[in-house]
């Protein structure tokens, strides 16, 4: 069998085709176009419903179809909360629209679940019974597998480890509260800090020994420790994964998180707990949108 995944992204919609039932998946391909995204609704979804047949031309027609989409979504896949794309989006029935231009039903999932569920079943969750998963970029997003299946908590919404206050009366987030991790550690925020136009300049800065950089970096890492040991305290995972772009700073941004951790976490055995970056790249979250599209690992709220 195949499956089918497509991540929406504000530059690129990505797509992954695995192939496999249950135990031993593969990626056999992958295929990336712009998102032309200024476009508004419309043209986003006639650009993902291009993505999935370009897909079927080349590769074949999959079983299912997952996508992961950068915001949240009601029960029907329509729009709540697009903080990160342009145009009108709250209400737009995005899942209806796509499975109709498929002609296949569309399981929908968040763009960072999508990146968790990839991780924590063929990248460097793998193994681990509970992860805790952070992808770092435009904005901050987290998930949580247990047993290889996310939870989703009542709402549909548990895994925001991003939009935990972490700072009261701190900046204002993009989720309308202030404070949030995300507010705090986005790559905006690290390449403010830092005086660069880029988080790739932060990173060559500080490898080349730039103390504002490094500064940078260890100030965003300190604010993600926070709320990572929060985390740890309420979930106790055995493994945390972080992706995203700041996170491909490696060490620069790991070991300063690593030690934030020690500081913050004394109810259980931080030594234990292993910080490690993701391993599935950028096409993770078309990787964990074509696993949410599958029986096994079905995305459900309720």
């Amino acid at each position: 069998m195949s499956h089918l995944g497509i991540d929406l992204g504000g530059t690129n919609i990505k797509t992954a085709v695995l192939s496999g039932d249950g135990g031993e998946l593969e990626v056999v391909a992958r295929d990336s176009r712009p998102t032309k995204a200024a476009g508004g609704p419309e043209t986003v979804a006639s650009r993902l419903i291009e993505s999935g047949r370009t897909s079927w031309e080349r590769h074949g027609e999959t079983e299912t179809v997952g996508l992961g989409v950068p915001g949240l979504f009601d029960d029907s896949g329509a729009i709540t909360l697009f903080p990160n794309l342009p145009g009108d989006w709250d209400g737009f029935p995005l899942r209806t629209v796509v499975s109709e231009g498929l002609g296949k039903t569309v399981q929908m999932i968040n763009d960072a679940r999508a990146f968790t569920l990839a991780e924590g079943n063929m990248g460097a969750g793998r193994g681990s019974r509970i992860v805790v998963a952070m992808v770092l970029g435009t904005g901050v997003g987290g998930g949580i597998t247990v047993d290889g299946r996310l939870h989703l908590g009542a709402f549909g919404t548990a895994g925001e480890i991003g939009h935990q206050t972490i700072l009261p009366d701190g900046p204002l987030c993009g989720c309308g509260n202030r404070g949030c991790a995300e507010a705090l550690t986005k790559a905006s925020v690290l390449t403010e800090l830092a005086g660069k136009e880029s988080a790739e300049e932060v990173y060559e800065a500080a490898q080349s020994g730039e103390q504002r950089s490094i500064d940078a970096i260890t100030e965003v890492a300190n604010y993600l420790g926070i709320a990572l040991a929060n985390a740890v305290t309420i979930l106790g995972p055995e493994r945390i994964v972080i992706g995203g772009g700041i996170a491909k700073a490696g060490d620069l941004l790991l070991d300063p998180l690593r030690r934030s951790l020690k500081q913050r976490v004394t109810l259980v055995p931080i030594d234990e707990i292993e910080v490690v970056p993701a391993m599935l790249g950028s096409y993770a979250g078309a990787i964990g949108a074509a696993l949410a599209g599958m029986d096994q690992f079905a995305v459900r709220s309720r």
